[in-house]
């Protein structure tokens, strides 16, 4: 699923069918990573083709966005009506995606799905993590005690589906799994899963050294949120716990 400009119909023509905007696979941010120090990001408003009127619109729409849009914390909790998209870079970026993306009027039925770190086969997230894990290399980031948001991408593509079909559904869903945990968690449940030891820290000082400082604080900072408008429109995870999805994705 790529990026692409809606078709206004001609008259006379059915209405267009529901819209899902994104690609599941790439969904830290659409930022093209040039050096250690700059970043080569696009202007939101410059790549959503807004329609200015809601002639011709979808009767609905869904699109993928980021849980970066909350403030990362060691202590707070973040649901689908918490404060956020205000205090970095990276929560700006969300903010100015989601209100560039959104489409006029009221006859367009809309959902955001803030997704967190997307786990499955065949790159993305896993595709940087699974060798030096498969060599009994990989560890814990930093402190390890910060959250690490997750969800199976079997799941993500699951919310993206119901938010469409499920007329009840509306505004922003937290693409996460139910159940949380720590960066040091995952690495002890993925090294499990491969059947290897997850014990040699990545130290926050290499972080910032080889990925620099804006893209270290994606790896260094996390928040813990938590599905809750996401379970109680109905939808029923396939993969709600961090065991069974990486099992699944490394089996």
């Amino acid at each position: 699923m790529g990026w692409r400009r809606k078709r206004v119909p001609q008259r006379g023509r059915k209405a267009p069918p529901p819209q899902l905007h994104g690609n599941i696979n790439n969904l830290y941010f659409p930022i093209r990573w040039r050096d250690r120090l700059h970043w080569d990001s696009p202007n939101p408003a410059a790549e959503c083709q807004r329609p200015r009127s809601d002639v011709g619109l979808p009767k609905t729409r869904a699109r993928p966005d980021h849980v970066a849009y909350y403030q990362p914390s060691l202590t707070a909790e973040y649901d689908e009506d918490s404060p956020g998209g205000d205090f970095d870079f990276f929560s700006n970026l969300v903010t100015k995606w989601e209100a560039a993306a959104r489409l006029p009027g009221d006859s367009t039925r809309q959902v955001v799905v803030r997704s967190g770190v997307v786990l499955g086969r065949g790159g993305g997230a896993m595709g940087h993590m699974l060798l030096p894990f498969r060599l009994g290399l990989g560890g814990p980031i930093g402190s390890g005690h910060q959250f690490f948001p997750w969800i199976h991408i079997g799941d993500l593509a699951g919310i993206l589906t119901h938010a469409l079909e499920a007329n009840h559904v509306h505004g922003v869903l937290n693409g996460v799994a139910p159940s949380s945990a720590t960066n040091a968690e995952f690495a002890q449940t993925l090294g499990a899963a491969l059947g290897r030891r997850a014990f040699i820290p990545l130290p926050s000082a290499v972080v910032q050294a080889v990925f620099g400082r804006q893209r270290a604080i994606m790896l260094l900072e996390g928040q813990k949120v938590i599905p809750r408008r996401t379970l109680a429109t109905g939808y029923q995870y396939s993969f709600p716990e961090l065991g069974a999805a990486l099992k699944e994705i490394v089996a």
